[in-house]
């Protein structure tokens, strides 16, 4: 699976709190998640985001709480995929079980800037920087959690082999 979008640059320790302001929590329904997504970080991302864009980030993305909210925000609001130097655990865990693609790549992280084109393969870990030229390696996913992913997150892919696929709890 692979991804292509718009890079959007954040620093260090990005915390669930500016991802999707604990003011909004009173809501699980996607949509209305990725209308506040980082606007208490940057007012313009949820006007110039489109699909397939990617936040690009520095240490410790997602840390604070362990809301699920915060995945679900970015990726309803059409990020196909989040690359930093590193992310908190528990938001790692989280977006991996709703689908959304995360990487570890300090290289790419140090290189791309705001604007720039990037092209993101899942499986292979393979990151290009479309604007400069530039290639960097991640590390691919193994291949349960790649299958999650593809899945569109872990209950569709319980579901799914269980043969439950569609239904309602």
């Amino acid at each position: 699976m692979e991804a292509r979008g718009k890079a959007f640059r954040y620093g260090d320790n990005v915390d669930t709190d500016v991802i999707i302001p604990a003011r909004y929590l009173n809501t699980t329904d996607p949509a209305e998640l990725a209308r506040h997504c980082m606007e208490d970080i940057d007012s313009s991302f949820i006007g110039s985001v489109k699909k397939g864009d990617v936040i690009v980030a520095a240490k410790n993305f997602g840390c604070g709480s362990s809301r699920e909210h915060a995945p679900i925000a970015i990726k309803a609001a059409g990020v196909s995929c989040v690359i930093a130097t590193t992310f908190a655990r528990i938001f790692y865990r989280n977006a991996i079980n709703i689908g959304l693609p995360i990487m570890e790549c300090p290289a790419a992280v140090e290189a791309i800037k705001a604007g720039d084109e990037i092209e993101v393969n899942f499986a292979t870990g393979s990151i290009r920087d479309l604007t400069t030229g530039k290639s960097f390696k991640a590390e691919g996913f193994p291949e349960f959690m790649q299958k999650i992913i593809d899945a569109d997150g872990l209950i569709p892919y319980v579901q799914a082999r269980l043969g439950l696929a569609g239904r309602k709890a």
